[in-house]
């Protein structure tokens, strides 16, 4: 590896001996390393020979790490930085976490986690050099499809919060890609090589069911529990473990996941014996928890422990630009998976599908492409393929509910405003209904509530 190539990381750490040993363990890993004994002199290093990487101790004497954190992200290009603390409160991770720290290492270090972490670094700054940045083009992330700017920013996010361990909040409508983030988030970290496991706490029936699945049950726990049996938390151990729609879950089950994130172990229905568990937690919602919170259905303590850091996906209807490259990825993958030689998709036929308001976000667009996939008989999708529920007759301007003029009157916030007003009437109020009714999620349309000032049932 050449000098020009290696990655360049500056060690702050005001003990000689700590700093001595962190630097000969990246030395001997190929790493250019510089150090500072002293918060001024580290500073003044990073502004003058900026680095590729910052790993600095939180307590610098009169000084924090987060400091040289804060001047780290102001510089025209940013640094990445790690911190380690000897301490490694809550408190301190959550705040460099917000403050944009890619790592956060606790004291005594760990040989095998700093090799891999700084590993993880080095492969993101050989992408950076090769040009495959998303904002340089980049069409797909870790099985992600797009590269519109909401996008663009979703995969930065990605990878300053994958080689973490903080807990993630995923929020997005349904079909935005939930568990794709989560994979991509559990693929750019130290636990690729562990278990990622999924669970859907809103796909089982009953709260025994869910209470199992997450925590496992001895034999004779319940009716048919014929053998012990682990869950997924045991399962996931040293992994990722990734629960989908969280704000299903019964507030009685929100008191143990609480309790195993506190603790970091858990408890198998049917026993009284603990198991420590050492499992990454990811989570994803289509609901408003804030909203959850107000009217007793989540509980805030579980919630600000979920929410270390929040990623919040764009709907389909905010990246139509995507479009074009999520029906060429779809063609493909189902040209591979039926056996079919279909080349594309006419522009007549992807206008149409572009106009569309896709209340089902990308995973309805696959679903239709697909059928449009198994329907074609040619070698390009057309407007003869898509399905019947699909609208591609030309709009008419006899269809539109007032005319121009009367538009001209009025600013877009008023128009939205009443148009909420007038579905909360209709629907006397039940927030799903009208969340449906004008294609945006509850929590959006929450958000909207606060905004105009409404109630539940349309009037201010």
């Amino acid at each position: 590896m050449s000098d020009a190539s290696r990655m360049k990381i500056l060690i702050v750490e005001d003990e000689r001996n700590h700093a001595d040993v962190l630097a000969e363990l990246l030395e001997r890993s190929g790493y250019a390393v510089s150090v500072a004994l002293t918060f001024d002199d580290g500073k003044r290093m990073l502004e003058s020979t900026p680095p590729d990487l910052v790993i600095t101790d939180l307590d610098l004497g009169a000084h924090r790490g987060t400091e040289l954190l804060r001047v780290a992200r102001a510089l025209a290009r940013p640094v990445d930085v790690m911190l380690i603390s000897g301490v490694g409160s809550i408190e301190d991770a959550v705040e460099a976490m917000q403050l944009g720290a890619v790592h956060y290492f606790t004291k005594p270090l760990d040989v095998q986690e700093i090799r891999s972490v700084v590993g993880k670094a080095a492969e993101r700054l050989r992408a950076r050099r090769a040009g495959v940045e998303a904002d340089s083009g980049l069409h797909e992330f870790e099985g992600i499809v797009g590269r519109s700017q909401g996008m663009v920013q979703v995969y930065e996010t990605i990878r300053r919060i994958a080689p973490t361990t903080a807990t993630v909040l995923i929020q997005g409508e349904n079909g935005t890609g939930k568990e794709l983030v989560a994979k991509a988030i559990h693929a750019l970290s130290p636990r690729a090589g562990e278990p990622f496991v999924a669970l859907n706490c809103a796909a089982l029936g009953g709260e025994g069911l869910l209470d199992s699945e997450l925590f496992g049950h001895e034999r004779g726990a319940f009716t048919g529990a014929a053998a012990a049996r682990e869950g997924k938390f045991e399962y996931a151990n040293e992994g990722t473990l990734f629960l989908d729609e969280v704000g299903d879950m019964p507030l009685s089950l929100q008191v143990k996941l609480l309790r195993v994130i506190q603790e970091r172990e858990i408890v198998r229905l049917g026993s009284n014996k603990t198991v420590k568990v050492d499992v990454r937690l990811l989570c994803a919602t289509n609901k408003d928890l804030e909203a959850e919170i107000q009217e007793g259905r989540f509980r805030e303590d579980l919630y600000y422990r979920i929410k270390v850091v929040s990623l919040e996906l764009p709907p389909l209807r905010e990246r139509t630009d995507d479009i074009s490259l999520l029906v060429s990825a779809f063609i493909k993958e189902f040209s591979a998976a039926h056996g079919r030689e279909v080349m594309g998709i006419t522009d007549e036929a992807l206008e149409i599908l572009a106009a569309q308001i896709w209340k089902g976000n990308v995973r309805e667009l696959r679903n239709v492409v697909e059928t449009m996939m198994l329907l074609s008989q040619g070698d390009r999708l057309g407007v003869g393929d898509l399905p019947a529920e699909i609208d591609h007759r030309p709009s008419s301007p006899s269809t539109a509910l007032v005319s121009v003029d009367d538009l001209s009157a009025y600013t877009l916030e008023q128009w939205e405003e009443e148009l909420i007003r007038l579905q909360l009437d209709r629907h006397e109020g039940n927030r799903g209904k009208v969340a449906k009714a004008l294609g945006i999620s509850e929590r959006t349309l929450y958000r909207k509530l606060k905004e105009y000032g409404l109630t539940e049932w349309g009037r201010a």
